[in-house]
């Protein structure tokens, strides 16, 4: 009954503090807990359900102003998705949660290929590299062609053509 009344009290908090100009998702839970399998949806700043509790596996994101991370349920897969819960693209893994966000840009994957979107669920460069490392100040590590191997509990990747590119894509001389 308590979790109902909060609820309810958050409900009518959000409706009168939003306008229709800030429309954003918000998390909420049946649980006490914020394991991934937490039963949590999203609803939206008018308080009306927009993603129903377990539709994902896990809800990494509290609020969603232009992009959240969640977890697909059947294939354990981190999604980016936006405020009107599109799913927009998935989200490289690192670390059993998503890649972080260094200067700006994430890891995402399309066909088994990496690629870099920014924090507002844009595609800043569209996945292309079979591997690639986070942005370092303004250039990332990438190659075309590479190998992964165990190293110990980790993966590590090989290559022997490694290059630099820029936040547009472009290849660089260093």
């Amino acid at each position: 009954m308590k979790k109902r009344i909060a609820g309810i009290v958050i409900i009518c908090l959000m409706v009168a503090c939003t306008s229709n100009k800030d429309y954003y998702l918000v998390k909420f839970s049946l649980s006490n807990s914020d394991k991934t399998g937490a039963s949590s949806g999203y609803m939206n700043s008018k308080g009306d359900l927009i993603i129903p509790v377990e539709k994902y596996d896990y809800c990494f994101t509290d609020t969603i102003r232009d992009l959240g991370m969640v977890v697909e349920k059947e294939t354990g897969r981190i999604l980016g998705i936006d405020r009107n819960a599109n799913e927009i693209f998935e989200v490289f893994k690192y670390d059993n949660g998503p890649d972080f966000v260094e200067s700006g840009l994430f890891r995402i994957l399309k066909n088994g290929k990496i690629g870099y979107a920014n924090t507002k669920g844009e595609v800043i460069i569209e996945p292309q590299f079979e591997c690639a490392y986070p942005f370092e100040g303004h250039f990332a590590k990438v190659s075309n062609t590479c190998k992964t191997v165990n190293d110990g509990e980790y993966t590590a990747w090989e290559s022997e053509h490694w290059y630099r590119i820029s936040k547009d894509g472009k290849r660089v001389k260093i």
